[in-house]
């Protein structure tokens, strides 16, 4: 299985984990929930591997160092 495959399959099961914990209440904003976590997550991880160098760190994510850098301060992360 590859890296990408797993990583869903975590998503997938952390989503209908998330649907069985409603126990019945309908679900909000499950895009934004679940974009910024994901988000998150990746960054403080991606952050910690590059040593928190951005450059690096943008390297290693595809993005622009300044892209990074306002995701960095969005979720309170510098």
């Amino acid at each position: 299985m590859s890296n990408s495959n797993e990583i869903s399959d975590c998503i997938r099961r952390t989503l209908n984990r998330y649907y069985r914990d409603l126990d019945g209440e309908p679900p909000t904003a499950i895009y934004d929930m679940v974009l910024s976590c994901v988000e998150r997550s990746m960054f403080e991880v991606v952050m910690h591997k590059a040593n928190d160098n951005q450059t690096v760190a943008a390297e290693m994510l595809g993005i622009n160092r300044n892209t990074l850098r306002r995701k960095l301060t969005e979720y309170d992360l510098l």
